[in-house]
């Protein structure tokens, strides 16, 4: 019987501490990594002379994410997610040792690739792990945790990475983070060697590797392509779509480019929500140093607002674990399309810079309010054998449309401006990440009964 009593207490038993502790120490690694990353970008890809490719660190970290998401979550169906912990962390951390050490764009983007695959491999895996260590009551709990793991990173994770860039340079922002990683690491060891492998029997639904590759080329073909335009661009690019078409019919649930009801409108939300947000986390600090005259220490401020917000409101759905996810969804939604509307303003000279500030923290409530809900929502839909695929499906989407907003703000500063005077192309950006956001609020209206 379901009671209306919230959970107190339970991510902190003696059966579930270890975990608890483990896995927020992972998202704390990520949160750390993401702020300091988006914060010292500018800097970074200015002193190897990328400017003409600001965006690909993004994409090549997004790219590699859609094929090791693919790979966990095929791994973690057929033989649990104990393997994934572990390696998972492992290649993030030979990435971090690689763009810390990079001495031209090549060496940063293969670095990023690293820092994808395995943060694409250890999110799936963790997903898991909290669905078979925690019930459905306590997982709201546990998502909250999670945004909560993002404070410290929000709140120092910008300043200290705009002042390590400042004062000992940029490639600290990653060599800094390497103690953090090999704790994660040593920790996740004795939980992964505790795990089952799932029981036999059961069947699987397994989305293909050919699949995941297709995908990540297609993703990097038409962002190419779109900042390369040519006559042989317009083929590649072609073919780039061609694949995206056909990896998606085997990575993601039947009727997800449609946002039928059920389990694909999840994943839908998944890619619209992840898309949007992506997109304004990407050029925002860009935005606030170049428009508005941020230094680099200030720049990424905004994202530690953003992150607060995120934060809170996961913290809030937390406590009430008996709240409509589906009305939760649709709320989240509409805060991240008004957080669009406010980047739209922010992006013009004429705009005080202060008013990002408010922006980031509608947007970032969104996300809390919003990201807990389709992991719920996810669970609730998914066969207990086809979590792997499912979960790592919601990834990719993640992936794939994060890669094509930040590759299309690329595209953007390309056509319409530059990485110095970036403002027409990131107006013309949140506009659209607006309009995204908006067909997201839209699709979730309607739900089938769950059976």
């Amino acid at each position: 019987m379901i009671t209306t009593e919230r959970p107190r207490g339970t991510l902190w038993s003696a059966d579930h501490r270890t975990t608890t502790v483990a896995s927020l120490l992972v998202v704390t690694l990520i949160a750390f990594e993401n702020m300091g990353v988006a914060t010292a970008m500018p800097t970074m890809v200015a002193a190897l002379g990328g400017q003409a490719l600001y965006s690909w660190p993004f994409t090549a970290f997004l790219v590699a994410s859609v094929v090791a998401t693919v790979l966990s979550g095929r791994v973690c169906d057929r033989r649990g997610p104990a393997l994934a912990l572990v390696t998972g962390p492992a290649i993030f951390l030979g990435g971090l040792f690689l763009c810390g050490s990079a001495a031209n764009m090549p060496m940063l983007l293969a670095g990023r690739v690293l820092q994808g695959l395995g943060s694409g491999v250890v999110l799936v895996a963790v997903s898991l792990l909290i669905a078979l260590v925690y019930t459905d009551r306590e997982r709201p709990a546990m998502y909250a945790a999670n945004a909560a793991a993002w404070v410290l990173p929000a709140v120092v994770g910008p300043s200290v990475a705009g002042v390590v860039t400042e004062s000992v340079g940029w490639r600290w922002v990653f060599f800094g983070l390497t103690p953090l990683a090999l704790l994660g690491l040593v920790m996740l060891v004795p939980i992964a060697r505790r795990l089952g492998g799932p029981e036999p029997g059961q069947r699987q639904r397994r989305a293909g590797v050919t699949a995941a590759v297709a995908a990540a080329i297609g993703v990097a073909a038409l962002t190419w392509a779109a900042q390369h335009p040519s006559p042989s661009a317009l083929g590649y690019g072609l073919a780039g779509l061609v694949a995206l078409a056909f990896s998606a019919r085997r990575l993601l649930p039947a009727g997800t480019l449609l946002a039928r009801a059920g389990l694909p409108t999840v994943v839908a939300s998944r890619a619209l929500l992840g898309g949007a947000y992506a997109g304004m986390e990407a050029y925002l600090p860009l935005t606030m140093a170049r428009v508005h005259g941020y230094s680099p220490a200030l720049a990424g401020l905004p994202l530690t607002v953003a992150a607060l917000g995120w934060s809170a409101a996961s913290w809030l759905q937390g406590r009430y674990p008996d709240w409509s996810r589906e009305v939760l969804l649709r709320i989240g939604f509409g805060l991240v399309a008004g957080s669009m509307v406010v980047f739209a303003f922010v992006a013009e000279p004429w705009c005080p810079g202060w008013v990002a500030f408010v922006g980031s923290v509608v947007g970032g409530a969104g996300m809390g309010t919003a990201y807990p809900s389709i992991s719920l929502l996810l669970l609730r839909f998914s066969p207990v054998a086809e979590r792997g695929f499912n979960t790592s499906a919601m990834q990719v989407s993640d992936w794939v449309a994060s890669a094509l907003t930040v590759g299309f703000g690329g595209v953007l500063l390309g056509l319409l401006a530059s990485a110095e005077r970036p403002s027409a192309a990131v107006f013309v950006l949140a506009v659209c990440l607006t309009g995204l956001a908006l067909a997201g609020a839209g699709i979730t209206r309607r739900w089938p009964t769950r059976g």
